[in-house]
């Protein structure tokens, strides 16, 4: 199910427009001096700490120009660029100056223009201006990461002989700003490997890169390394890194510790607490801080009100959100910043509150594809498939191009609400766009759609044709046959998966032990249990477990797992009740609800059907009676037609016909058909002809074609010799 993701660093960088490290820029133009510089201290840069959310270090081609043209143009030991040179209008690069070289290499960059940027660089070459001049390098290795292009980046600095600290920061930022967090750590150890000395600015992208990976070994070395260096406690810049790198990793005890530890917390610092636990799902936490936050004085911002939203989101806040609303209208800041208003929407749909999640919606002045997404998510989330394929259709009137997220939500929508035509619709257009080959969530919900509307063999070709499966792939195809009763094909599935080396999860475990317990395959089932090992303390799968082997009849070891859970959910309690009463043991089912009530878990609707239906079997009908008695007072649980079924046949066996009636008359007309037909069978029991052609001509009137009550008669009339 999709859930609407904001990122903090995105809200700080479309808060923020400076680099964080001024610095650092001045640093990368003046490389051609001889002796290198460290950047300057990030303490007492105020406008470099609101900056630590976007990471964004701007390198020379991020200097304005009148900082630039400070500069010697010609430096020691570069090149100087003469006056004479001119910039042709048909894209002759012929430079007026060092400045203007600078200036239209960071347009490239801004505007992501590489053919341009690439023709630059050429120039450059030809005109052998790299070979002393580092902070050109540099500009020219930033511009390539900006226009996306980071093996042309890596290329050229691998090239390149004449390289510093600045030159690797550079490359570790452009790999982490392009997702290649991976590639960021990489290019840290190799610069550690040539002797080179991090600095501040390396340590902020290196913490980033860190966190996206979640290498809290990796982070916590970096953390020693910065203490090391005396930077941890002078610098608000690096500990709000640090917060969010520990946050991101999990280590929300160390995170928490690394706040703790300043005596002054500025906006983005709290944001970054404040994120980091709204991420790792403890809203509760959030609120709490944010209140500590107000009382301190700290003004919130975007950002801010974006973890509590999402927090207030993922426990149901839906006071607490409203009440943030109010303040985001107060403050004019659903017209300001989109991400906001998107993460209100969200909020509401999480919280159930669709109405009010649209109606923030048509607030906003111009919802984008996140903010559709946010809406659609949650009717889809709600089971309101008409109302997401609904939003679907007008996003694209109102000229919104939908995206991975909206074609995974759409689907999801389909398949809640059956809509088979329209998923293989939404399924083609994804397709013709190239989609399924980007991601395998959206070719897992169309296995899923497709596996909820019935079509088994369109799901089955639809993994055939993706070119990677994961675990999550498969499972979508197996939990649909278990769903459909084919259980044969999902342990085949099931088979087919391991074959691949893909390894099960816990929700694959579950379905398969679910077929096993359905075909009474036991040896399957424990070989699973062997394999699953101490999880099966586990909640989840336990429950999965008790469930099989009682199926399978298998009760001693069905108790013997539900023994050992940690938590014995009333599902554990429902599945070992159902066990007992499958083989009849009527006196163990109601030992073992007695005592699931004396442990205060309260009996749902299933368990409520196992024991009336125990009861039935067993001819006890005063316990019947007492129990559905109490279902309703007690338990507020109101009869479904499965009930009534149950205590009518209890009373219907024991020859209670009157009470029966007075039941079935009390019940909704649509279900009386049912209730006729049991009656129907009890009467043949009783021998009752003139009972059971009064309930034959009750069943009649509901249903002419009604086969069965016509067999039901011809059995009565048999059993009594007429």
């Amino acid at each position: 199910m999709f859930y609407f993701r904001v990122s903090t660093m995105q809200a700080s960088r479309a808060k923020q427009q400076n680099g964080i490290l001024h610095g650092v820029m001045l640093d990368m133009v003046q490389q051609h001096s001889a002796e290198e510089k460290r950047p300057t201290s990030l303490q007492g840069n105020p406008s470099s700490a609101k900056d630590f959310g976007s990471l964004s270090v701007e390198f020379a081609v991020g200097v304005p120009d009148k900082v630039l043209s400070k500069v010697n143009p010609s430096g020691h030991g570069g090149t100087s660029v003469h006056n004479t040179d001119k910039v042709s209008p048909m894209g002759e690069h012929r430079f007026v100056d060092r400045t203007a070289l600078f200036s239209l290499i960071k347009t490239c960059g801004k505007h992501k223009d590489l053919q341009r940027g690439s023709t630059v660089h050429t120039d450059v070459l030809e005109r052998g201006l790299l070979k002393n001049d580092v902070g050109l390098f540099n500009a020219l290795l930033s511009m390539y990461m900006k226009c996306g292009a980071p093996l042309k980046a890596q290329k050229m600095f691998d090239e390149q002989l004449m390289r510093n600290v600045v030159s690797w920061n550079a490359l570790i930022t452009g790999y982490v700003q392009q997702g290649l967090s991976d590639k960021a750590l990489g290019c840290y150890e190799q610069m550690l490997d040539e002797g080179l000395s991090p600095n501040a600015v390396t340590f902020l992208c290196i913490l980033k890169a860190c966190g996206n990976t979640k290498d809290l070994d990796k982070g916590e070395a970096i953390h020693a390394e910065i203490g090391r260096q005396g930077l941890t406690e002078k610098d608000l810049v690096l500990g709000t890194a640090l917060v969010d790198m520990y946050a991101k990793c999990g280590a929300l005890h160390k995170a928490q510790s690394v706040f703790d530890s300043f005596n002054l917390q500025d906006t983005v610092m709290w944001n970054a607490l404040l994120s980091g636990y709204a991420q790792n799902g403890l809203g509760h936490k959030v609120l709490s801080y944010y209140e500590q936050m107000k009382s301190k004085k700290i003004r919130p911002d975007s950002v801010t009100y974006i973890a509590v939203l999402k927090a207030c989101g993922s426990i149901g806040a839906l006071k607490k959100g409203t009440e943030i609303h109010h303040e985001l209208r107060g403050q004019g800041l659903l017209y300001k910043d989109i991400m906001v208003g998107t993460a209100l929407v969200d909020m509401y749909a999480k919280c159930g509150a669709l109405v009010e999640a649209k109606g923030a919606f048509n607030e906003l002045p111009a919802p984008n594809v996140a903010t559709w997404n946010a809406l659609i998510a949650g009717y889809a989330h709600k089971g309101m498939g008409k109302e997401a394929l609904t939003c679907f259709e007008q996003m694209q009137d109102d000229g919104i191009t939908p995206d991975m997220v909206t074609f995974v939500c759409t689907i999801t929508a389909c398949g809640s609400i059956r809509a088979l035509e329209k998923g293989k619709e939404i399924h083609k257009e994804a397709d013709r766009q190239g989609l399924l080959e980007k991601d395998n969530v959206l070719g897992n919900a169309l296995i899923d759609m497709y596996a909820k509307c019935g079509s088994l063999d369109k799901a089955q070709e639809t993994l055939d044709k993706l070119r990677k499966r994961d675990v999550a792939t498969w499972t979508a195809l197996i939990a649909g046959y278990v769903q459909h009763g084919l259980d044969d094909e999902a342990l085949s599935c099931y088979a087919r998966m391991r074959e691949e080396g893909v390894h099960p999860d816990d929700v694959t475990f579950g379905c398969i032990l679910r077929a096993c317990g359905n075909l009474g395959a036991v040896l399957t089932g424990e070989a699973i249990h062997a394999e699953v090992g101490l999880q099966e303390r586990d909640s989840v799968l336990g429950t999965a477990l008790v469930d099989m082997y009682a199926k399978c009849g298998l009760l001693g070891k069905a108790q013997a797992v539900f023994d050992k859970l940690l938590v014995q959910s009333i599902a554990a309690w429902t599945a070992l009740i159902t066990g007992y009463g499958q083989i009849g043991w009527t006196e163990k089912v109601i030992d073992v609800f007695s005592k699931m009530t004396e442990e205060g878990i309260e009996p749902n609707l299933v368990t409520f059907i196992v024991l009336l239906t125990a009861c039935s079997h067993a001819g006890l009908v005063d316990e019947g009676q007492m129990y559905f008695e109490k279902m309703i007072s007690m338990y507020c649980i109101h009869p479904t037609s499965e009930h009534y079924t149950c205590i009518v046949d209890t009373l219907s066996r024991a020859g209670q016909f009157n009470m029966a009636i007075c039941i079935i008359q009390t019940v909704p007309q649509a279900d009386h058909l049912l209730l006729w037909s049991v009656m129907m069978g009890a009467c043949r029991k009783w021998s009752d002809v003139e009972l059971g052609k009064q309930v034959f001509e009750h069943a009649i009137m509901l249903d002419e074609e009604r086969r069965a009550a016509y067999i039901c008669l011809d059995h009565l009339y048999s059993a009594s010799d007429l």
